[in-house]
């Protein structure tokens, strides 16, 4: 059986690339089933974060595989024309190097994160609870965690490391100066949205107002940081107390557009409003930022902070690099003593 993976990345292609082709929690279902039915594709496991859209596939022919996979994309996405470069198509062994690489953080934005690692477990159990998977890819995925869990404990290239919610709040900081009289509002109560809040509190923000679909979440989760929870549909009006907003939820469309922000700067007395937009699609109109006095900066707009930290991090790539070398060389001695597939 062999291996390939298809997709598409903040490497390979800008945020308004990448959220033309993600999933929002809805579409997996139908997704695996219509995936499954591309010829040739015998397994198939779907991902899709804010910074990456990647399909893994198993199959008897990998160019068969592969076809499958980017046939199933453009259909899937209506798109109107192929992606062309911004999808990258790995064989083996490289594909099997990619997912180490990408569970251990070494494909991600900030250099050794950790947050990818309990992504992929999902995008795992999703794709297991719906029967997408088989021997070869259950066997592929458990390896890799395998491997991420030593690289974590076996070398330096997480010490130092953040979340991207880290990183934004590294980028209000270079904004504001000193977050302590700042307040701030979470819209979307999801782990990312709570990672960034945490982060944003330990710098001393002042107050974390939070906002969900889901109004229990909110209080929940208010109530664990000492904050105050709103309304899902009373979130604009607090645009007025806040000085930074941090947007995280899974909508399939633009929640803040500009037309709202213009109507509310009136009332802030034009104070500046800094917004970050964590979301894949984006949850904030994009021409937000043409707005006097509004500062609005999408997930890509963290890479320059997240390069710094990879540079500090350099030295351990190359012992992490060895690690996922010996690992791919034993689960490629595991695959080839398989049986093989049948056509």
């Amino acid at each position: 059986m062999a291996i390939v993976v298809v997709g598409i990345s903040h490497q390979s292609a800008p945020v308004e690339v990448r959220e033309r082709v993600a999933f929002s929690p809805g579409q997996f279902a139908e997704a695996f089933a219509t995936l499954r039915a591309e010829p040739g594709v015998a397994e198939g496991l779907i991902v899709s974060t804010c910074n990456r859209m990647e399909i893994y596939g198993a199959g008897a022919d990998p160019a068969a595989v592969i076809r499958g996979i980017e046939d199933f994309i453009h259909r899937f996405h209506e798109l109107d024309a192929r992606l062309g470069e911004a999808i990258y198509r790995y064989e083996e062994p490289r594909s099997i190097e990619h997912l180490f690489r990408v569970v251990s953080g070494l494909e991600s934005m900030v250099l050794g994160e950790t947050e990818i690692l309990g992504q992929m477990k999902e995008a795992y159990d999703r794709a297991f609870g719906a029967k997408a998977t088989g021997k070869t890819l259950n066997q592929l995925f458990q390896r890799a965690f395998q491997v991420a869990k030593k690289i974590r404990s076996q070398t330096a290239i997480v010490r130092g490391a953040v979340s991207v919610g880290t990183v934004a709040v590294e980028l209000a900081e270079k904004i504001f100066g000193e977050l302590g009289q700042s307040q701030v509002m979470i819209i979307g109560a999801g782990d990312t949205s709570e990672k960034t809040a945490r982060a944003l509190l330990s710098r001393g923000a002042k107050t974390v107002i939070v906002a969900n679909r889901t109004h229990e979440r909110a209080v929940a989760l208010a109530a664990e940081l000492g904050g105050r929870a709103v309304r899902f549909e009373e979130f604009p009006r607090e645009f007025a107390r806040a000085d930074i907003a941090v947007s995280s939820t899974a909508a399939p469309h633009h929640i803040v557009t500009r037309d709202k922000v213009a109507a509310m700067m009136p009332a802030r007395r034009n104070r500046p409003l800094f917004l970050i937009d964590l979301a894949v699609p984006r949850d904030i109109e994009p021409a937000v930022n043409d707005l006097d006095n509004v500062y609005l900066y999408n997930i890509d707009d963290l890479q320059s902070i997240a390069d710094e930290n990879m540079r500090a991090r350099q030295e351990e790539i190359a012992k992490c690099e060895e690690m996922v070398a010996a690992n791919v060389a034993k689960f490629r001695e595991w695959l080839n003593r398989q049986p093989p597939s049948l056509p």
